[in-house]
């Protein structure tokens, strides 16, 4: 073996030494930095706040805060949950109370004493109008009553011949039909005065009609003015009772084996919060060819007015009720990181308890698990405690 040879394998064998120590000491290094990566992706999941991110810890607000941020404190209990189904329907006037009122002859108007809007008292009067049917039969009352006096004045003279035995009995008898015909003469054409709307008084021009309110209500609806010719049927003033009115409901076909006759219902108005109840009073026997539901009718009592024709209402007819052993306000529950939560007081902080809850009646809820009985939690305004909440978890992660 030469020189240059024996260079050549003294060089391949230090190459292997170094390839065999460099495989080695990788061996040792590489768990220590897979440990290193794991942690630092362990760190890079969960920064800095983690504790706080997952909803659970309290969330500091003095009694200050609380009242300036009008939140409401309510206790958890036990409460009776009404069932129902909502449906739409709207506000109508109620037809028994409802009177269009026409001046059941031909006239002109004269006078016009109410307004649109006004609200009117039973034989309040409406208008006056100038009707040459009302002179005729004012004349022909007024000529009956004449009839009426001179028979009666015979007839009583007739009956004092007779007793003093001067006529015969048949002419007091005579005498005496003719008087009970002409007082059944005066009461036929008083009564037919009667049937228009007019008095038998004589007051006044015998053209005079006055126009009155046929109870309390409001004038909805008014087509009449001073000069102007009506007919005998021209719907002149409605007026309508408000203080009870109906809301009209459009029921599905599958629905109508629920809403029935006398079923209580809570009107939800379309406008506002405002809510009253009532009960079903009518179903329709019929369903709509188009709608395939039927129509049925609620009635309100409506003292304040507050209820008005042609206002869009959610109807929500009971369907049954159940007492549950915990309940909460439902504007209390707040999606909190994925879950539902209630904010619940505790000494001058509010803690998110993730809860499950059941059925509601639409303004409580029924909480089946997470938060005890008699607890304080937070009801109206409970979301500005989620923004607190969001706000402190955002400035402790910069």
């Amino acid at each position: 073996m030469n020189k240059r040879q024996k260079i050549t394998i003294a060089a391949m064998v230090a190459v292997a030494a170094l390839f065999a120590g460099a495989v080695l000491g990788w061996e040792r290094i590489a768990p220590a930095a897979k440990a290193g990566a794991e942690a630092s992706e362990h760190h890079d999941e969960h920064p800095a706040g983690a504790a706080n991110a997952g909803g659970t810890q309290p969330i500091p607000f003095t009694d200050a805060q609380v009242a300036a941020a009008d939140i409401q404190l309510r206790t958890a209990g036990a409460a009776r949950l009404e069932t129902f189904v909502r449906l739409p329907g709207e506000v109508k006037l109620n037809e028994d109370r409802t009177a269009h009122v026409t001046p059941r002859v031909d006239g002109i108007v004269q006078e016009v004493q109410a307004n649109l809007g006004q609200q009117v008292r039973k034989g309040e009067l409406l208008a006056v109008l100038a009707s040459a049917d009302v002179s005729e039969q004012r004349s022909s009352l007024a000529a009956a009553e004449k009839r009426a006096a001179l028979a009666r004045s015979v007839y009583e003279a007739e009956k004092k011949l007779w007793e003093d035995k001067v006529s015969a009995r048949q002419d007091y008898l005579k005498a005496e039909q003719e008087w009970h015909e002409a007082t059944i003469a005066v009461q036929n054409a008083r009564q037919k005065l009667v049937a228009i709307g007019a008095s038998g008084s004589g007051r006044g021009a015998f053209n005079r009609l006055e126009i009155r309110a046929p109870f309390d209500g409001l004038i909805v609806d008014k087509h009449i003015a001073v000069g102007e010719a009506v007919g005998a049927e021209t719907k002149v003033f409605t007026v309508s009772d408000l203080r009870q009115v109906w809301a009209e409901v459009v029921v599905p076909a599958k629905d109508l084996e629920i809403v029935k006759v006398g079923t209580e219902a809570v009107l939800h108005s379309a406008a506002s919060n405002a809510a009253v109840k009532g009960k079903v009073s009518f179903v329709s026997a019929l369903i709509g060819e188009q709608t395939r539901a039927a129509r049925a009718r609620v009635v309100l009592d409506n003292p304040e007015l507050a209820w008005r024709p042609g206002l869009f209402v959610d109807v929500d007819v009971i369907t049954g009720s159940a007492e549950v052993p915990v309940a909460v306000e439902k504007e209390a529950l707040q999606v909190l990181n994925g879950a539902q939560v209630v904010f619940q007081r505790e000494g001058q902080a509010f803690t998110p308890v993730p809860v499950t809850v059941g059925r509601s009646d639409g303004k409580l809820v029924e909480v089946t698990s997470g938060l005890r009985k008699d607890a304080r939690y937070a009801a109206a305004h409970s979301f500005t405690i989620k923004a607190e909440q969001g706000k402190g978890t955002a400035e402790h992660e910069d």
